[in-house]
């Protein structure tokens, strides 16, 4: 069979499952338009963009994608660390605008992963060496393999652990509406504020769970807004998971119980139905991008490694035009509800 045609029957399984199994789950289904104007100098002669570019899975099905601009050349790349899309553009002489608009439909199913056996798999730790691994950011030796071990301790099994760290972020963290963004994520810093975005308490979590030998990664996306249209320019979003060996990634959201008690001003002991929920849900307002940090994109960028792709990045001329979240290089995201 040729490649095109495997692609395509893989996708419309995909599809097919994703819609068999979101029947008893909450769905979203939006339009989601993003328009950049980018602001790059005139006069430069090279000026590339990558923006991150969600695909379907068993949690979303994404539809009828649309893009338009004056690039000069455009494509969806696949970066080889971790395999998050990218659609990436380029301008290659001096224009006085630089215009990209992408469009897509999705369909987004609530995750929602509970009834956990008491008796766990053991699993090839190799497998899942990207997932126990140190980031620039995130070390896991040290003060953080500390801090874990003590919350940790007596705790035998991987979903013992899981929950322990998750019971902690929630019972020492607090969202920090000042981070800009979601945050950078350095976990030895927020150890001693900890106070973040979910960005920083995800780190955490992540940290903590791989220095005790749970593997965890950060899945970074973006929040769709309540009401029936509106602006999701900056409701970028990141979350969790853990992989419980013989049961597989299970979802959980420490940062929105935070941020729930937060708007509705609620003390500890009072959060019990947010806790539970987000250990093993999210959900259905929300797409996912991707995963992983210190990211090499594709086509690489002039730049040092991304400390991980939630936002859109430019270069011009080979240096960046903005920092980690982009939130000057011209762009805006809207949604409608379908």
């Amino acid at each position: 069979m040729p490649k095109k045609k495997v692609i395509r029957f893989i996708l419309i399984l995909v599809v097919i499952c994703f819609l068999f199994t979101s029947s008893e789950a909450k769905v979203r289904s939006v339009e989601v338009i993003f328009k950049i104007n980018l602001k790059a100098p005139e006069n430069s002669k090279d000026v590339r963009l990558w923006i991150p570019y969600p695909v379907s899975d068993e949690n979303q099905a994404i539809e009828d994608v649309r893009i338009s601009g004056n690039y000069s050349k455009q494509g969806i790349y696949r970066e080889k660390g971790f395999g998050n899309s990218i659609l990436y553009a380029e301008w290659k002489s001096p224009v006085k605008e630089r215009i990209l608009t992408y469009t897509f439909k999705i369909k987004r199913k609530e995750v929602v992963k509970k009834g956990f056996s008491k008796d766990e798999l053991p699993f090839n730790q190799k497998e899942f060496e990207k997932y126990l691994m140190a980031t620039s950011l995130s070390p896991i030796g040290g003060k953080v393999r500390e801090v874990a071990e003590n919350i940790t301790k007596g705790k035998r099994t991987t979903l013992a652990k899981a929950r322990a760290i998750y019971d902690w972020i929630v019972d020492n963290m607090y969202r920090d509406p000042q981070i800009k963004g979601c945050g950078m994520g350095e976990v030895e810093k927020l150890l001693k504020s900890l106070g973040g975005k979910c960005g920083d308490i995800h780190s955490v979590y992540v940290a903590l769970a791989r220095s005790v030998g749970v593997p965890s990664r950060e899945i970074f996306g973006i929040r769709i807004p309540n009401g029936k249209e509106g602006d999701m320019t900056k409701t970028q979003h990141c979350w969790a998971e853990f992989y419980l060996p013989g049961y597989g990634w299970v979802p959980i959201d420490p940062s929105d119980v935070r941020k729930i008690m937060l708007e509705k001003k609620l003390n500890l002991g009072e959060e019990k139905e947010y806790r539970e929920y987000y250990f093993g849900a999210v959900d259905a307002s929300r797409i996912s991008y991707g995963i992983g940090r210190d990211l090499i994109l594709d086509p690489p960028q002039k730049g040092g490694r991304l400390n991980y792709f939630m936002y859109p990045y430019a270069e011009a001329d080979g240096k960046a035009l903005d920092d980690l979240f982009g939130f000057n290089l011209g762009y805006t995201i809207t949604f409608k509800e379908l």
